[in-house]
């Protein structure tokens, strides 16, 4: 295959939940042009709900949560494992674990390989998967239980620090953003420290600046960024700035959804389901603080996820509920996204580059 052509994984609902009519057949193999912005549909993989998807390190495995109830008790919720074609790209199945929890919504990869983490939404629960060498998927190492005195914790993400043993889990029902030690040997997790955002923020998913110094949350509730610094000896963050994902004066719902910082460490990218758009920020490195640069629409209806190239020259977001993936090409000078086309695919909402 040129070397110009990505492989694109799309997660999409196939199968009705309260909050989504699911029309996808499951995992979607894409390939994607980095010179051109093509995006070409290739391979459908049936699988139940793969609402959240991860690729492995070594690129050759690709794993997916199974989100399939909405009570307080799993019942078919799993975390699955593929391997990856050589040539093509396309996923085949491996095997599953089930997920320890209800509603499972994000799954990480610690850098080494070794462990796959997944956050259950309802089940507020972490769960920890040993990675076999075949990349198929061990029993639980360990399952954490976030709870509060008076409070309905909704564990959102799990996000292995690039470098170092630490993760940082996003707690939307609580407004905590959770550290832990990884324990490689044993597979567990170990609470390290925690922060408290702001009171009904709903911290949904995090991003984490190329340079290693800034963390950037999303907070799904209350349509805003925290802006925080990571100090990776010590395992510590705290809290440097927040800023709005929406226009000023608007009116309609916050739901915020998927953050990425861009390749280069200079923009940060927020995604809107309120409003269906893309808002971006340019980035102080010395500060790490955020300044405004503006909003593009993503051409389409609830941007649940997106994604940018490692060129650092493309950005794709998924339109879950006008059911295609958006393609738009980004101006280096500032950040700003120019729209090119669409691809028809149904319910997507995670995409993961491969």
């Amino acid at each position: 295959m040129e070397s110009n052509i990505l492989h694109l994984y799309v997660g999409s609902y196939s199968q009705p939940m309260s909050f989504v009519n699911g029309r996808g057949v499951g995992i979607y193999t894409c390939y994607f042009d980095t010179q051109s912005g093509k995006l070409e549909k290739v391979a459908e993989t049936a699988a139940q709900n793969p609402s959240y998807l991860a690729v492995h390190p070594n690129r050759k495995f690709l794993y997916a949560v199974n989100e399939i109830s909405e009570g307080n008790e799993p019942t078919q919720d799993a975390l699955s494992a593929y391997v990856l074609d050589r040539e093509t790209g396309i996923p085949r199945f491996l095997n599953q674990q089930p997920a320890r929890g209800s509603s499972p919504c994000h799954v990480g990869i610690e850098p080494s390989g070794r462990f796959a983490y997944i956050a259950t939404y309802v089940g507020a629960n972490l769960t920890v998967y040993p990675i076999r060498e075949d990349g198929g998927l061990g029993e639980a190492s360990d399952r954490i239980q976030h709870e509060r005195t008076g409070r309905v914790a909704h564990a959102h993400s799990i996000n292995p620090v690039p470098l170092g043993n630490f993760a940082l889990a996003c707690d939307l029902g609580l407004d905590r953003v959770f550290v832990y030690r990884l324990d490689l040997g044993s597979g567990k997790l170990i609470l390290h420290r925690e922060i408290e955002l702001l009171t009904g923020s709903g911290p949904r998913h995090l991003a984490y600046h190329p340079n290693g110094r800034f963390v950037y949350v999303i907070n799904e509730l209350n349509g805003t960024i925290s802006v925080l610094d990571w100090e990776p000896k010590a395992g510590t963050l705290a809290l440097i700035q927040t800023v709005s994902t929406l226009p000023e004066g608007f009116s309609g719902r916050k739901w915020c959804a998927d953050i990425h910082v861009h390749p280069h460490g200079r923009f940060v990218y927020g995604s809107n389901r309120g409003d269906h758009s893309i808002v971006i920020y340019g980035v102080d490195e010395m500060s790490g603080e955020l300044s405004l640069l503006g909003f593009e629409s993503t051409h389409g209806q609830t941007p649940r996820s997106f994604v940018i190239d490692p060129t650092g020259q493309w950005l794709l977001a998924a339109n879950q509920d006008s059911d295609d993936v958006a393609v738009f090409r980004i101006n280096s000078d500032d950040g700003q996204l120019d729209f090119l086309w669409s691809l028809e695919i149904p319910t997507p909402v995670s995409l993961k580059f491969g």
